[in-house]
């Protein structure tokens, strides 16, 4: 709730409009039934002329106009109101995924993001679009008429008084059924649209293992159960309805009996005064039985927000600066400062890394599986931020400058890099820090790749068009399509993951070429399992335990690590110290 409590404080001006509005409609409803029961009260009872009333039946109609007016004004801002609201929760929503690229990454499904951003925002337009409005409108125009009724009439005004209360008990009564039953149905539509995605993905695996058929089923359960939830959630809004009608039909009859027993058998109230109450009496339960329809929306809307709430990670982001990277040939000197991180709680953390990396050398980062590796590379890239102590560039603190200048320096390329879908030329100029690289850049960069050749051999060259994921191409292919957009971008650091893991002899030498290219006039920093990928670095980080446990040359680690040397023994063949 605290997003929706920071958008309505954006949005102050909006919600001063439906205060305006509703005091005027409420005033255009106290005025309509006064000049409607001045006319019938002239007309029956004191036998005005059709002249005499025409001043009446002009003020009646200006009335009607300017209530029409100002409830579609206000219905006007209310789905103004929607619009922004949904806008803002899918800013939010994009932004936490592009500031926590790697946390949002590791919660949920695909397609579960998918539909909370998509399907979740759009239910939370009637909450903004009909429920604050009808609020702020519930709260003035009842209170408005009450107090109307009260200098004509105290008994009518008393009975309003004592019955108005059920009403809201109701709401609050059905609210709750109303929340929890679209908390369920939220959750069944994330399960069904992530299953689904989940299943349009992995087609193929599901065909090779015989499970496509046991996985269609799953889907259709995952449909029929988003069914019975929103069928649960339209019979409480068919009861909610029926309650409503039926405490208001009772209240107007319980003072209509009052104003007949006081007119007729007691003489105790006038014509105009009685009519005037029954007339303002049906307003007067209308804008709350509204309220209670507003409310059943707005519930539902409820857990929506919820959901939206639960999807957006939690923790800081990176927070950068504004000061630019001063422009040199020479790469910069990066440094890590106890530097950690931490994936929540009780789960596991990087802790205190002191390190540095000179300019223009090769570096390299290994352990066990799970030690770390992967963490420490993208705390380097700037995708999740620092728990305690910081990275800096020069000296400098890596978040006091400014992001866009960072990612320009910089190039990682992971296991399996993303290929869009569209041409070898799109995917490539992606890498460029220009609006539009030339052909003749595209062509060089891809080149230097060792892609070249390959890309010559399509029938489209260049202009090829790979499926989205990389469909398409080889393992090998894409990771020199990637290294290709690293050389357009001619970085100051470069930082890969496992680069060559699961690629045959032949790539791999020409992936270590390109590197070795790379390195001429960047600072390479390898995240690396295989002996002859790393024993050549310039500097060697061996983690365990999300732990720097020690740093130095392969010779120097061989020598002083146990737990080094032991893996360097596994991979020669031999057996563990």
């Amino acid at each position: 709730m605290r997003d929706v409590k920071e958008f309505l404080n954006s949005k102050k001006f909006s919600m001063i409009y439906l205060l305006v509005f509703a005091f005027i409609t409420g005033g255009a409803i106290i005025g309509q039934a006064y000049l409607l029961v001045s006319i019938i009260d002239g007309v029956f009872l004191d036998d005005l002329t059709f002249r005499e009333i025409l001043p009446l039946l002009g003020g009646l109609f200006i009335i009607l106009f300017v209530r029409t007016m100002f409830t579609y004004l206000s219905g006007r801002v209310g789905v103004r109101l929607g619009a922004n609201a949904k806008r803002y929760f899918r800013y939010i929503l994009l932004a936490n995924y592009t500031e926590n690229p790697v946390q949002a990454s590791l919660k949920g499904q695909a397609g579960q993001k998918v539909s909370v951003t998509m399907d979740a925002t759009d239910e939370i337009d009637s909450y903004f679009s009909q429920y604050i409005p009808q609020v702020i409108r519930s709260s003035i125009i009842p209170v408005m008429i009450l107090i109307v009724v009260f200098t004509q009439h105290v008994n009518t005004g008393l009975i309003m008084l004592i019955t108005f209360p059920f009403i809201p008990l109701f709401m609050v009564i059905i609210g709750m059924q109303t929340k929890k039953k679209s908390e369920e149905q939220m959750e069944k539509l994330a399960v069904f649209s992530g299953r689904f995605l989940d299943t349009l993905q992995g087609l193929v695996t599901l065909k090779l293992f015989g499970k496509a058929k046991q996985q269609k089923e799953a889907i259709q359960q995952s449909s029929l159960g988003f069914r019975d939830a929103t069928m649960d959630i339209l019979k409480v809004a068919f009861a909610s309805s029926f309650m409503l009608e039926l405490i208001s039909m009772l209240a107007i009859g319980i003072i209509a009996l009052e104003v007949a027993l006081q007119l007729i058998i007691f003489d105790g109230i006038s014509f105009f005064t009685a009519f005037y109450v029954l007339v303002l009496a049906p307003e007067f339960f209308t804008a709350l039985r509204e309220l209670g329809t507003a409310f059943h929306n707005g519930r539902s809307s409820m857990g929506a927000i919820r959901k939206i709430e639960e999807e957006l990670v939690d923790g800081p982001a990176v927070h950068w600066g504004d000061k630019p990277i001063p422009k040199t040939d020479i790469p910069v000197k990066l440094e890590l400062i106890n530097a950690g991180f931490q994936y929540g709680e009780d789960q596991f953390a990087l802790r205190q890394i002191n390190t540095s990396f000179s300019p223009i050398t090769k570096n390299a980062i290994v352990g066990k599986t799970g030690s770390g590796k992967t963490t420490l590379l993208h705390m380097i890239a700037g995708i999740i931020p620092t728990h305690g102590g910081g990275i800096a560039i020069d000296g400098v603190p890596l978040t006091k400058y400014k992001e866009e200048d960072w990612f320009h320096r910089l190039s990682y390329i992971s296991q399996d890099p993303y290929i869009f879908s569209g041409t070898i030329t799109d995917n490539i100029a992606i890498g460029s820090n220009h609006q539009q690289p030339t052909k003749q850049e595209i062509e060089e960069a891809a080149e230097q790749a060792g892609i070249s050749d390959t890309i010559a051999s399509f029938e489209h060259g260049y202009d090829t068009v790979v499926g989205e994921g990389g469909r398409g191409l080889s393992g090998g292919e894409k990771q020199r399509l990637a290294l290709a957009r690293a050389f357009l971008k001619q970085p100051s650091i470069v930082l890969f993951d496992e680069p060559t893991v699961g690629l045959d002899l032949k790539t791999e030498r020409i992936l270590q070429s390109s590197i070795e290219k790379l390195a001429r006039t960047a600072t390479i920093i390898t995240v690396a399992h295989r002996l002859h990928t790393i024993k050549d670095a310039d500097k060697i980080l061996f983690l365990d335990d999300g732990m720097l446990i020690a740093e130095g040359t392969h010779e120097q680690l061989v020598q002083t690590v146990p737990g080094y040397r032991t893996m360097v023994s596994v991979q020669r063949g031999g057996k563990a110290e």
